[in-house]
């Protein structure tokens, strides 16, 4: 569809159009991947900041995701979309001879708006990440689930959530150890 048009240039409002239903999980998997690496402190901010506007629409039953006019306006060149396509194809060709719908409790209303809070809780947490590396298991977690809802693989998702309950835990240990340290650098004085 996107390549009938007859511009050299797509605009996110096209592409988002395209991908319907499964714009809000291809955003989730967009916005997990610069954390799968370490980053300095800025992107964990802004990705959690923008995976949580995403995540709260899910959450509220939103049908596609809302973006700001001047984002949906934005446009890329078809040349440039193609390219990355045609780098993204042989790995979702490995990823798709594992995945495949599995538990599709995930695709219905009630269980979306439940990822929706789940995956607000992941981008809460990325916000106050630990710098450098408490991002890669909150990144690696909204990516898996991201992929598991692009999929419609439950598994995949299960997995995600998983290792986000363990980044989520490795990052309270982490403010955890920096309060008590303050705490114990207060009674000191």
């Amino acid at each position: 569809m996107l390549a009938a048009q007859e511009t050299d240039r797509l605009t996110v409002g096209d592409i988002v159009a395209v991908l319907r239903d499964r714009a809000f999980a291809l955003l989730i998997v967009l916005l997990g991947l610069p954390n799968c690496l370490p980053m300095p402190p800025p992107i964990p901010l802004i990705c959690g900041l923008l995976l949580a506007l995403v995540a709260g629409q899910l959450a509220a039953g939103m049908a596609s995701p809302w973006l700001p006019r001047s984002l949906l306006g934005r446009s890329i060149r078809k040349a440039d979309l193609q390219r990355a396509v045609s780098r993204a194809v042989p790995i979702l060709r490995r990823l798709e001879r594992w995945s495949r719908p599995r538990i599709r409790l995930f695709e219905h209303g009630l269980a979306m708006r439940t990822m929706g809070l789940l995956i607000l809780t992941l981008a809460l947490a990325l916000i106050v990440a630990a710098p450098i590396v408490g991002q890669i298991p909150l990144g690696l977690a909204v990516s898996l689930v991201g992929l598991g809802l692009v999929e419609r693989d439950g598994v995949v998702v299960m997995i995600g959530l998983g290792l986000g309950a363990l980044g989520v835990l490795l990052n309270l240990g982490f403010v955890y150890a920096v309060f008590t340290g303050i705490m114990s650098l207060l009674s000191l004085a």
